[in-house]
């Protein structure tokens, strides 16, 4: 795993954990044997409907040719970043400082596949990753995107926090955050929970939404815990 560090708009260094590109290229391989399957499948029901010539067949293999045809970008934009292959090797698309794509970035990203993977079998895609340092190929770079892994190599507790190994973040926005406001976040918050001060809870709420953009109708202490968590799952090493 590749780590590559990027410095945002405000003056926060981030570091993110490039998914390796073996990694990536067994996500493709399981992803197109699913594409095969299922081309399989559709194959079985034009025979068992008898489908074999004519407007009915073009019809029955263009309607249902076009889940092939947008499979990257119809699951990476209903999954948050994920398709099927990305999901068992958990890897995910995130743009550059963390936060979830735009439809404008998926779209980037799917319309130079034909770049990247079409081209020399796959060795623009290849070659661009290696060279980046980023992670990232020709449609990444398009649509400032790159693919991260979400794999646990370590468990590391900084900020005194219980991450389980399995653990899923919610909020990739906080990595925005500095360790410095963590721990700012961290004390305030236990000692607010202590000692049951909620409007402390909530300004904790309101700042944290100011500094990362984060949308959330979860209630002020329930979210602001699980910033926390988010954080010391993404700040480890």
């Amino acid at each position: 795993m590749d780590n590559f560090q990027i410095e945002t708009a405000q003056n926060i260094t981030l570091q993110q954990n490039a998914a390796h590109i073996t990694t990536r290229i067994g996500s493709y391989l399981l992803d197109t044997l699913i594409i095969v399957l299922y081309v399989i499948v559709l194959m079985f029901v034009m025979g068992w409907l008898n489908i074999d010539e004519g407007f009915t067949l073009y019809v029955f293999g263009t309607i249902f040719g076009l889940p092939i045809f947008f499979y990257s970008l119809l699951f990476e934009v209903l999954l948050n970043g994920q398709t099927p292959g990305k999901i068992i090797n958990k890897l995910r698309v995130v743009k550059l400082d963390g936060t979830k794509p735009t439809f404008g970035s998926y779209l980037l990203r799917w319309m130079l596949r034909v770049i990247d993977f079409n081209l020399a079998s796959g060795s623009v895609a290849v070659l661009t990753i290696l060279l980046n340092g980023k992670g990232q190929r020709l449609g990444d770079i398009a649509g400032g995107t790159t693919v991260i892994s979400e794999k646990k190599r370590v468990t590391l507790n900084t900020l005194g926090v219980d991450v389980a190994i399995d653990y899923k973040p919610t909020f990739p926005q906080v990595t925005m955050l500095s360790d410095s406001d963590m721990q700012t976040i961290k004390q305030l918050y236990r000692k607010s929970k202590r000692t049951r001060n909620h409007k402390i809870i909530l300004k904790l709420h309101v700042k944290i939404i100011e500094l990362t953009n984060i949308k959330t109708d979860l209630q002020p202490m329930d979210f602001v815990e699980l910033v926390i968590k988010d954080y010391n799952y993404y700040t480890q090493q």
